[in-house]
């Protein structure tokens, strides 16, 4: 049996998001759908706003620059609290059996953190990919539809610690929403996720990981176990310029299989009227991949900010 990996996306965070997955050769491509659950960089999805109480997790020290520039080193922090949806828009090529493929998936990244006690955060980051691809597939053609969505949920203290560490764990599911079964794996799954960063003046360290086993599903396509790493690094400067990059690998254990993207991106903090956004462009090339995989691709970002009034 032959098995297929996706790649991010965020963080499954950030996002997040992603892990590989293998399913039966004869139903899907080597180089298989995205798995959103962190593939979305953390770097991408702004979690914060201005304004935010002191004494929350999420805001970070004021750095030196204004406000635009605070909001802006926010955007790297995974568990900030900020209602916010990204909408990052990924482009990759040189996939499929004769290395041809393209593959485009738009994450709708939706971004809601909620109170629920005086001294905890609970922030739902739901990942949506729509996907078109073209020669991708085993059998070639090209197919569109919906991809499996990924849904984290982070427990983050509102209280940073005297080291300034800010963190978050939780739960990550994996729901079998595709619309082909080239673009999902057509199993239920769920797993472990977290993320530690540090914010030290205008850069952000941080990882973000989680791993995904299969619980349900179809019994003719192959387990989900899935593990996503993240480690990424932004450097925010006075004109809330966001310069950033991460690897977003996973690894696939039951197909034995690596992908390993690097990420270099750059986004801007800016304003529509006075709906603030942030919108970004960047570049990444694979280190590592399964046989059908991408050699390079790019990607944009759209961020939309909803900071409380």
């Amino acid at each position: 049996m032959r098995s297929r990996t996706s790649l991010t996306l965020p963080l499954a965070f950030l996002a997040f998001p992603v892990p590989a997955l293998a399913v039966p050769a004869d139903e899907s491509p080597t180089y298989g759908p995205v798995l959103p659950a962190a593939a979305v960089s953390a770097q991408e999805a702004p979690q914060a706003e201005d304004g935010v109480p002191a004494d929350s997790a999420t805001q970070a020290p004021p750095a030196a620059g204004g406000d635009a520039q605070d909001l802006a080193k926010q955007l790297s922090n995974p568990v900030a609290s900020l209602i916010s949806v990204p909408f990052q828009w990924n482009l990759d090529f040189g996939a499929g059996p004769e290395g041809d493929g393209v593959k485009s998936t738009l994450n709708i990244q939706p971004v809601v953190p909620l109170g629920i006690t005086p001294k905890w955060n609970m922030i739902v980051r739901t990942i949506l990919p729509v996907v078109y691809q073209d020669e991708v597939a085993p059998l070639g053609g090209d197919q569109f539809g919906l991809g499996d969505v990924t849904q984290s949920f982070f427990f983050s203290p509102k209280q940073t610690g005297p080291s300034g560490i800010v963190w978050g764990v939780g739960p990550v599911f994996l729901y079998p929403t595709a619309t082909d079964q080239f673009l999902g794996g057509e199993k239920w799954g769920a797993g472990p996720t977290a993320v530690v960063l540090k914010q030290m003046g205008k850069s952000t360290v941080g990882m973000l990981a989680n791993h995904i086993w299969s619980i349900a599903g179809d019994d003719d396509r192959s387990d989900v176990s899935a593990t996503f790493l993240q480690p990424f690094y932004s450097y925010t400067t006075a004109k809330a310029t966001t310069f950033s990059i991460n690897t977003e690998a996973s690894y696939d254990w039951k197909g034995d299989n690596w992908v390993v993207p690097i990420n270099l991106n750059v986004a801007q903090l800016t304003k529509i009227g006075k709906q603030p956004i942030q919108i970004g462009v960047g570049g990444r090339y694979y280190l590592e991949k399964p046989k059908g995989g991408p050699d390079w691709g790019i990607r944009t970002v759209l961020v939309l900010l909803f900071p409380k009034k």
